[in-house]
């Protein structure tokens, strides 16, 4: 199975830094997980909804630890590179125009 395509919708919001897209093998899209920033570390959390009991609970997940690893290192990747480009490049400091004063002769 491979990550074919990974939608970063960045936000700024407490600790949620972005919504993510994921496309497996071209054929299978898993909308909702989440980039979350916390003073610990930040993650990826998978998609999930409030059960009547008011947890939370996976809508989707991975079964193994080696398949969760690879799919957030993927996503922070992209979310990472996704903050680069956001970030404007730094202009060089203009230099004032010399101002050109007018001849007495022109008025």
């Amino acid at each position: 199975m491979r990550i074919t395509d990974v939608h970063i919708s960045p936000r700024n919001d407490d600790r949620l830094r972005a919504y993510v897209t994921v496309t497996l093998d071209g054929c299978l899209v898993v909308r909702g997980l989440r980039v979350i920033d916390t003073p610990r570390r930040r993650f990826v959390a998978m998609p999930a909804r409030r059960a009547p009991d008011g947890r939370l609970r996976d809508i989707a997940h991975p079964i193994h630890a080696e398949a969760r690893k690879w799919i957030e290192e993927r996503v922070l990747a992209e979310y990472d590179a996704v903050c680069r480009e956001a970030v404007p490049m730094r202009q060089p400091a203009r230099r004032p125009q010399p101002q050109t004063v007018p001849d007495e002769g022109d008025s």
